[in-house]
């Protein structure tokens, strides 16, 4: 989970208390301040639940017991003899004492890949805590598999995922109740997602001299490549010629021609990337989340928008990982989706600027001495002035605007 990760809320539970599982079968999900993640059975039998669901829970501890004795009178489809089961994850403190790499058990992610591919964990060299083989790990080294899964580029994480023990005795799970007819008011205790996100963004708010600066982009002539090249596109690359792609691809050239955007600051130091490792950002139902896209400037355009639609499955689905979410450089969030004409994007720190995305509208505009009626988008670059200058952030959103009203700019790169 991560050295940082010491407790989450166990969110859900697939099962109730009594049922029979089988082995590997998705148990319940944990949601952390950074990342959701499922925990699967480590064995097959009858399941005694000992936490309910909303509780908050440790890393390490207990959440249910899985009696495997009782699987042996259970139906064949139901049953499968293995030891009893113990959700856990890894030491949640940097001061813990840590195992051998070879003396840490498998996680069930791993195992199963281990029996799809016959790739001896053991043979592999981990690049998780502690040395522990990861299933992005398994993955790299059998490339039979990798095509099976929809990751984007780090490593994945266990499928296996930690909790406590709020209760001795067995608990059935108890969501939380519907209001009643009639009822004013509801309450519910927030997520640690969606604490970590209310902390970030007032910190952002507090911790950096943000300025916002807009301008408008006439999208006729992204959307006149996309009307052409779609079909040919997608017969091509099995995914559709999106929005998100071109202004990646402009940021990347904007970020190039005005590298003090691609900056932050760590101390009294300012360090300047040389990479461009975009965060996309993601809505979902646990909050918003902000996978990245590494090495933006060499991923050919089709790439770019696989990575995006594989890190949004991932992140609507709970399956999103730490590795996903870091190292991100600068990030785009689109507004327009939900049909937001104009906003002020808060900035995702470390970073130093996010640019924002809005709705497409058609509008009378002046063209040559004519007026003519345009598809076009207001676009915001919201920067912390403590690194970036006006003039460079004026200068960077003009060159994503010129990049996209005249996209033949990002093939011949001016």
């Amino acid at each position: 989970m991560g050295e940082s990760i010491n407790s989450g809320v166990l969110a859900k539970w697939h099962v109730k208390d009594g049922d029979t599982v089988k082995k590997d079968q998705p148990l319940f999900e944990l949601e952390t301040d950074k990342i959701t993640s499922e925990g699967t059975a480590e064995a097959a039998g009858k399941i005694s639940l000992k936490v309910a669901a909303g509780a908050e829970v440790k890393i390490g501890q207990v959440v249910a017991s899985i009696d495997t004795a009782a699987s042996a009178s259970a139906a064949p489809a139901a049953a499968a003899p293995a030891a009893a089961a113990k959700v856990a994850a890894p030491a949640p403190v940097a001061s813990a004492v840590q195992k051998a790499a070879s003396d840490i058990p498998a996680s069930p992610a791993v195992r199963r890949l281990a029996e799809e591919t016959g790739v001896d964990p053991a043979s592999v060299a981990g690049s998780g805590k502690a040395g522990r083989v990861t299933k992005g790990d398994m993955l790299a080294a059998a490339p039979a598999a990798a095509g099976q899964g929809s990751e984007v580029k780090g490593n994945g994480s266990p499928a296996s995922a930690p909790a406590p023990v709020s209760s001795p005795s067995p608990i059935t799970p108890n969501p939380a109740p519907a209001a009643s007819a009639g009822e004013r008011q509801t309450r519910r205790k927030m997520t640690p997602l969606r604490q970590k996100i209310a902390q970030r963004l007032v910190a952002a708010q507090h911790e950096a001299a943000m300025l916002t600066t807009f301008n408008e982009v006439d999208m006729s002539g992204v959307m006149a490549l996309r009307a052409k090249y779609q079909d040919d596109f997608v017969k091509k690359n099995g995914v559709k010629l999106g929005f998100m792609s071109f202004f990646v691809k402009a940021v990347v050239h904007a970020l190039k021609e005005v590298p003090a955007v691609n900056a932050q600051i760590d101390g009294d130091t300012i360090i300047e990337n040389h990479y461009y490792d975009i965060g996309v950002a993601v809505s979902t139902d646990r909050g918003l989340m902000v996978p990245v896209v590494k090495n933006c400037d060499t991923l050919p355009m089709a790439d770019v928008e696989k990575q995006i639609a594989a890190a949004a499955v991932k992140a609507r689905d709970g399956k999103i990982t730490l590795a996903d979410l870091e190292g991100g450089v600068f990030t785009i969030t689109n507004g327009g989706t939900f049909g937001s004409l104009l906003s002020t994007p808060i900035i995702n720190p470390p970073q130093s600027a996010i640019l924002g995305m809005h709705a497409i509208n058609e509008r009378p505009m002046a063209v040559n001495g004519q007026v003519v009626i345009r598809p076009m988008m207001y676009v915001a670059l919201s920067y912390d002035h403590r690194v970036v200058d006006g003039k460079q952030a004026v200068t960077f959103l003009v060159k994503v605007k010129q990049a996209l009203e005249d996209p033949a700019r990002l093939v011949i790169g001016i």
